[in-house]
């Protein structure tokens, strides 16, 4: 029976809703997502902080090893969606949750690492300059966080980000408990705020307005002592500022299939370490995927940790094109292909599971989270 159970939460798919005519529009499916609601609250011991933030996440264990991996079973899927959450002052709880069906449809559809190599031939990569690209939709949308990752808003005072740029697996990383946000703002010659801007006050460059964290969820997935084994799934955290941020936000989704990705491509704009103070933007095809990840080529340098992966497709609901946010790029892998090294970067994906969890965590009211 758990087996049965283990199986309906994990293949939660898509009802495929994608047109069948000539003029066909890459569509997001319609997914009924799960409920996962907490079920008790434990205090813990306040974390000490002693941790090194490191910009990037190393595994050696790709698809193949991902796809022969044995699923969890019912409780192990309530263990590593539990999570926990750690506040300004410090102080640190555990919450364990429960998962429930409410809906009938569940139609299913080792190596040597190496950390620096994340650019594959070209470097593809695009800076991006200027106020009127910088600050608008959806540029707009990535941060810098404090410890040096990439974050993207996606509530009115919610940014998603890596567990790793929080959390090494064993530890809270220093800095943490002071957590700021960054927020890309135009910096005038004189000193005025932008209102009625005239030749005198014109932008002479972008600054950082910083925004502290209140709260941080953690899932107890990422939290298993090892942050470079198969917990590489569960490397996303939401984070929740003290006050809005008064911008536009781009919405979490249900990760597709990659064949259903318009292109096949996906995209995520970051701060990477080598092109200090600039958001950089990227595309490039999905390579592979299994349940949880994303394998792709994408060019990314550490500092692009965190960074939300997106992809526009057709909302037939609302009859508008609409981006939403399907992962998390994570970090970088090296893959034994068929005897043949080959390196990938990876990006945690959105499932139904983790979409209820983020969710959740967002609105407080499961009944709010129902569609992905």
């Amino acid at each position: 029976m758990a087996g049965l159970s283990t199986l309906i939460l994990l293949l939660c798919a898509a009802k495929d809703v994608m047109p069948s005519s000539s003029h066909w529009k890459p569509t997001w499916p319609s997914y009924r997502v799960p409920v996962i609601l907490p079920q008790s609250t434990l205090n813990l011991d306040k974390p000490q902080f002693d941790a090194e933030a490191r910009l990037e996440v190393v595994s050696p264990c790709g698809p193949a090893c991902h796809k022969s991996s044995p699923l969890p079973t019912y409780e192990e899927v309530k263990h590593y969606l539990s999570y926990e959450t750690l506040y300004a002052n410090g102080s640190l709880t555990e919450t364990e949750v429960g998962i429930y069906i409410l809906s009938n449809s569940a139609d299913g559809s080792q190596g040597k690492s190496r950390t620096k190599r994340q650019i594959y031939g070209y470097d593809s990569r695009f800076s991006i300059f200027g106020k009127d690209f910088l600050l608008n939709y959806p540029f707009s949308t990535s941060v810098k966080l404090s410890t040096g990752c990439t974050g993207t808003l996606v509530a009115e005072k919610h940014v998603l980000t890596a567990a790793h740029c929080i959390h090494d697996g064993k530890s809270y990383v220093k800095g943490a408990q002071k957590l700021r946000v960054g927020f890309l703002k135009p910096k005038y010659k004189d000193g005025s705020k932008g209102a009625n801007i005239t030749n005198s006050a014109m932008p002479e460059k972008m600054k950082f307005q910083w925004i502290r964290v209140k709260r941080t969820h953690v899932p107890k997935g990422w939290i298993k002592g090892n942050a470079n084994d198969i917990g590489m799934d569960y490397d996303y955290a939401l984070l929740e500022l003290k006050k809005p941020h008064k911008r536009k936000f781009m919405k979490i989704g249900v990760s597709p299939p990659a064949r259903h990705l318009p292109g096949g491509r996906i995209h995520f704009s970051g701060y990477d370490n080598d092109r200090p103070g600039n958001l950089v933007y990227r595309f490039c095809d999905v390579k592979d995927e299994t349940y949880d990840l994303l394998y792709q080529q994408c060019d990314a340098q550490p500092g692009a940790s965190g960074s939300g992966v997106y992809v526009r497709m057709w909302k037939r609901q609302n009859h508008k094109w609409e981006r939403k946010i399907i992962g998390i790029f994570s970090g970088h892998q090296w893959v034994d292909m068929n005897g043949t090294p080959q390196d990938f970067n990876v990006a945690v994906r959105i499932t139904p599971l983790k979409y209820a969890q983020i969710c959740y965590w967002i609105k407080g009211n499961y009944l709010d989270c129902r569609e992905g």
